[in-house]
């Protein structure tokens, strides 16, 4: 567990400073160390100074102003000075002290050049979130290899929880969404195509648009935000608990023991709840197809395998083990990449889903431009 109490700890590589803070910066904790810090850092020789907060409880503006004083210390008075792991908070408290430590005016904001800053900063995040994220499914794979080839070191019982986890707790949810779905979208074709007094052809929109994509994106979406946020919080809350770090020193592979079993579950998992969502809102269509348009259930089966045959439900089928393979890696990888606070818990949760689903559909506009190609 993190300390309680306000601790650091400085290191010196080259003309940089680096200190490290741990604990709960406050006025409460942090004022008795105010004379040792500055006593530690006039003794140093420095120009640039950075932050490490990732070990930072909680941070006041009295603990960021005793820290921002690093800054004034040395032979010559540092030249800049970073925040390089903490979050958005903390680095705007550290700013509001640093100026006022150095005697400087805040920075006026420019609405124009903020706005720039912000896109840019967040076409870097993109690129480097795509970066880790092919390099931890690449690792991802060089696991899954070994772990193929020696199944001894598959953690059965891990797998079988997970599944039902990720497959049967998800089943009632996903198959009552699906059912609605297929009501809708056959309501709708009712009423649309009666008009034209082909009401028999809502069978055909039915069945196209639930086997090929609605049961299938319908699904991978209730996976990505019931259980990537469950794999992001576990791992992620095993991180700040340390115990990840008690797994790599007892020499355990984390991959194969967190990343790997989730994977495998969700590879076995996703094909079922595709299938039940795709039953489901087949039922859902036929209900309102019967009730509505008279079309008899043995009429709605019998136009079902003539016009949309069992071809389209296999065409949504093999999506899904790429959808739940995403869906695995995307969480878990955003899990492991949890600092020691709640705020980024809270983040990689978040960003984890939004991954998640984003990732899902763009691979299906993948698919579908695939299966145009080929006349599937």
């Amino acid at each position: 567990m993190l300390a309680t109490t306000a601790e650091y700890s400085l290191e010196m590589k080259g003309e940089t400073l680096i200190v490290h803070p741990c604990g709960r910066w406050t006025i409460e904790e942090a004022g008795q160390l105010d004379g040792r810090l500055a006593k530690e850092v006039s003794k140093l020789t420095y120009r640039h100074v950075d932050y490490d907060m990732s070990r930072v409880e909680e941070l006041d503006t009295s603990g960021a102003y005793l820290l921002a004083r690093a800054i004034r210390y040395g032979v010559t008075e540092a030249e800049s000075w970073n925040v390089c792991t903490g979050s958005q908070g903390q680095k705007t408290l550290m700013s509001a002290a640093t100026s006022a430590v150095l005697g400087q005016e805040p920075v006026a904001g420019r609405q124009w050049y903020d706005a720039f800053a912000r896109v840019g900063q967040a076409t870097l995040r993109f690129w480097n979130e795509l970066v880790e994220t092919m390099a931890f499914l690449g690792h991802f794979f060089v696991v899954f290899a070994k772990v193929l080839v020696k199944p001894k070191r598959l953690r059965g019982k891990a797998i079988v929880s997970l599944i039902e986890q990720v497959g049967l707790d998800a089943a009632p949810i996903v198959m009552t969404l699906s059912f609605f779905i297929g009501a809708v979208i056959a309501y709708m074709g009712a009423n649309l195509l009666a008009s034209f007094g082909a009401s028999v052809f809502m069978v055909d929109l039915v069945g196209f648009s639930v086997l090929r994509e609605l049961a299938v994106i319908i699904t991978a979406i209730l996976l990505a935000g019931r259980s990537d946020s469950a794999f992001t919080a576990s791992i992620g809350s095993m991180k700040m608990r340390q115990e990840i770090d008690a797994m790599t020193v007892m020499g355990l592979d984390t991959y194969e023991v967190l990343v790997v079993p989730r994977a495998i579950a969700c590879l076995v998992a996703m094909p079922i709840l595709t299938f039940l969502a795709m039953m489901s809102g087949l039922a859902g269509g036929l209900i309102v197809a019967w009730a509505t348009a008279d079309i008899s259930p043995i009429l709605f089966l019998n136009r079902l395998n003539y016009a949309v045959g069992v071809e389209n439900m296999w065409v949504g089928l093999v999506k899904t083990p790429f959808f739940g393979l995403i869906i695995a890696v995307i969480g878990c990888r955003q899990g492991l990449a949890v600092s020691g606070s709640v705020e980024s818990l809270g983040q990689r949760t978040t960003t984890a889903v939004v991954q998640a689903i984003f990732a899902v559909i763009f691979v299906n506009a993948m698919f579908a431009i695939l299966f145009y190609q080929l006349g599937i």
